[in-house]
């Protein structure tokens, strides 16, 4: 009995040290982006501006590429380029793009389908003649004026691919999840890359928003087929010498689909590739910044490592009521408790700092009580991962109010 009870209180005391790495990691990003941002370094500008080629992959988006497009156009000058590459599209995509006066390219291919592929047809386009930086918009989302500027010049100032600070807004109609959905795509896509930019170190690319100097992308291979492509390019680019850099002036919002089976094939293939991403990289990274002796890439290591935020708490909420539960039994001993409730208290608290500095405008603190349902919601979906997990690209279905949002809250 002795044997068995030190057995499971050395596995709750290990399992309450590696539930405590995120949960640090986690705080101490939500910590740092709270005090006064870092000055831009795109804030000089370039003269003359860097040109841009804006590319747009687009697989049956009829219903909300016409305001994606209008958008983006007056933030062009006439040496840039607006490219939108219709990928195996069913709908009039194509047709509605081009009556707006872009370049429209088609591609069909029904063993090569997603993302990443469209990426790939575009770039062959421009290779003949390449812009200084080109920058990935998806079909669904507003970026506000400006938006294209700050992230060139950035780009061309550090030589490294940028990141906008990208949003997704409840829907016309939001339930409580939808909103407690935002605020958790908040968290991950503004207040930590943030925090992490307030140290000086790289953030994740969140797949929209993004650009890169032409010289980068001729360093690093484009994934075709890969779930969360964009996780994958941070992770290549990173070790390949040019970290992803954060700028958070330019601002790029889409909205959450409005029918639940959307919202639920959207977040599965976002979460289960991210899952499947700490399982690769995040060793791969460690291993990548011992050899290289890099600081910055074992802090990427460590901000990739975080699972998304509802899984999180699961565990830890799994693990807190096994640790009471066979301390209160007299099994196991109280410091594995004692850590996962240090732990608990931790986890709120990044929680509540991110919803006070940056989201408390948008989600009121009577929202906040909806968080248990919307971790219920996503019980099944880290279930299917661990049964079946996803492992093609689905594009996401919208449906009437979920195009891009024409005028999104700031």
């Amino acid at each position: 009995m002795h044997l068995v009870s030190l057995t499971l209180t050395l596995l709750l005391g290990a399992l309450a040290i590696v539930l405590l790495i995120p949960i640090t990691v986690l705080l101490l990003e939500c910590l740092l982006a709270l005090f006064p941002s870092q000055k831009p370094q795109s804030e000089a500008g370039l003269d003359p501006p860097p040109t841009i080629a804006v590319l747009i992959p687009a697989h049956n988006e009829a219903l909300g590429i016409e305001s994606t497009l209008r958008a983006l156009g007056p933030q062009l000058t006439p040496p840039d380029r607006l490219v939108v590459i219709a990928d195996n599209c069913e709908d009039e995509t194509a047709a509605i793009a081009r009556s707006t006066g872009v370049m429209v390219t088609e591609r069909f291919n029904a063993e090569q389908r997603g993302k990443g592929y469209a990426l790939q047809h575009g770039l062959q386009l421009l290779a003949p003649q390449p812009p200084d930086v080109v920058i990935i918009v998806d079909a669904d989302c507003w970026v506000a004026p400006g938006g294209l500027a700050a992230i060139a010049q950035q780009a061309m100032a550090t030589g490294c691919p940028v990141q906008a600070r990208y949003l997704m807004a409840p829907p016309p109609e939001p339930s409580p999840k939808d909103s407690i959905s935002a605020l958790a795509f908040t968290v991950k896509n503004w207040v930590r890359p943030l925090g992490l930019q307030q140290l000086g170190l790289p953030c994740v690319l969140t797949g929209t928003g993004m650009g890169f100097p032409w010289a980068v992308l001729q360093q690093v291979a484009w994934v075709g087929d890969h779930l969360v492509e964009d996780m994958q390019l941070s992770v290549d680019a990173a070790i390949a010498g040019y970290p992803p850099q954060f700028c958070p002036q330019a601002r790029v919002t889409s909205t959450l689909p409005q029918q639940q089976r959307a919202a639920t094939s959207q977040r599965t293939r976002w979460e289960h590739g991210h899952l499947q991403t700490i399982g690769q990289q995040v060793p791969r990274l460690v291993r990548e910044a011992l050899r290289q002796r890099r600081l910055d890439l074992l802090a990427l290591a460590l901000d990739l490592s975080v699972p998304p935020l509802s899984l999180l708490v699961l565990l830890w909420l799994g693990a807190f009521i096994l640790a009471v539960g066979t301390w209160g039994l007299g099994i196991t001993g109280g410091l594995p408790t004692l850590g996962l409730a240090i732990a608990g208290g931790m986890l709120t608290l990044a929680i509540l700092m991110a919803w006070l500095g940056f989201a408390r405008d948008q989600v009121s603190l009577t929202l906040l009580l909806a968080i248990p349902l919307y971790i219920l919601w996503k019980i099944p979906l880290y279930v299917a991962f661990l049964i079946r997990p996803q492992s093609q690209w689905v594009r996401t279905a919208r449906g009437k109010g979920s195009g891009s949002p024409d005028k999104p809250s700031p």
